[in-house]
């Protein structure tokens, strides 16, 4: 488990460092027809005072993984008692079993899940959890959508962390790119400064073009932060894993040291009887 769990960490870190370039491209775009259009006009961008809170919880379908999915839902459950908010003020989206039995087991409305992710599902695939989220914040349901997940620094280390998606400002997207890489090991790649575009003539309308790329903005945040967390989850797994085999080869030598004990005893025992005897029959 602990070699399969390696390989599958270092094949999610790479995914998340290809879908770097995509991410950068994106903002690149945004910024350029910020010249054009005002981005803070659309309306997923429109900060809310009223509606729900949505929270979209992403964990493991399984355990063996050490403290991973406790420490993101302690992070939920901070938020939540920190905010005051009661049941009925949260909705929530999970990606994975442990999140989606916590909000069960709490009587919180769930509004999407989905469990059993393959480490190589598809950004396409990925699209109808956005959606949703996406008519939740346009009709006026939720207010903002949090998204709770790990987030992958290294292979030894990784942090439960909750990133508000919604509504979108260009100071959130300019953090999720540059979280893209891991701080340490071998697929750290430092974030370059960028200049902006210069702005350009679209046609027909910068705002059809604004109104097509802000829900991809929404959906590689998403699928960004999935991608951080199963290379944690691999990560943490690994860990996990070479601690139980470290310890079984402790609990093995020291159980070896005791019987070769016991059974040093037992041999001296019975050449101290042996000898105890030729020295009674003399």
């Amino acid at each position: 488990m602990e070699a399969v769990s390696a390989v599958k960490m270092r094949k999610a870190q790479e995914r998340a460092l290809a879908m770097r370039s995509y991410a950068r491209a994106a903002l690149r775009i945004l910024r350029a027809l910020s010249g054009s259009v005002d981005v803070r006009d659309h309306p997923l961008t429109e900060e809310r005072a009223v509606g729900k809170v949505g929270i979209l919880v992403i964990t493991s379908d399984k355990g063996l993984a050490g403290s991973l999915n406790s420490a993101v839902l302690k992070e939920v459950a901070n938020y939540i008692h920190g905010q005051e908010l009661e049941s009925g003020d949260v909705v929530f989206f999970c990606l994975g079993k442990r999140g989606f039995e916590y909000a069960q087991a709490r009587e919180y409305e769930v509004v999407h899940h989905h469990t059993n992710i393959s480490d190589g599902i598809d950004i396409e695939e990925f699209r109808e959890i956005t959606r949703q989220a996406l008519e939740l914040f346009l009709d006026g349901t939720i207010r903002e959508l949090r998204v709770a997940y790990t987030d992958f620094k290294s292979t030894f280390e990784q942090h439960a962390a909750m990133h508000k998606i919604l509504p979108l400002s260009q100071k959130m997207i300019e953090h999720i790119v540059a979280e893209i890489p891991p701080e340490k090991g071998k697929f750290s790649r430092p974030l370059t400064s960028e200049t902006d575009a210069p702005a350009y003539t679209i046609e027909p309308e910068p705002a059809d073009v604004i109104a097509i790329l802000m829900p991809m903005l929404v959906n590689i945040a998403i699928f960004n932060k999935l991608l951080e967390s199963k290379a944690s989850e691999h990560s943490a797994r690994m860990i996990a894993m070479k601690s139980a085999t470290d310890k079984a080869k402790e609990v093995a030598t020291s159980l070896t040291r005791k019987f070769n004990k016991a059974r040093q005893a037992a041999i001296t025992r019975e050449v101290s009887e042996i000898t105890s005897g030729i020295e009674a029959m003399k």
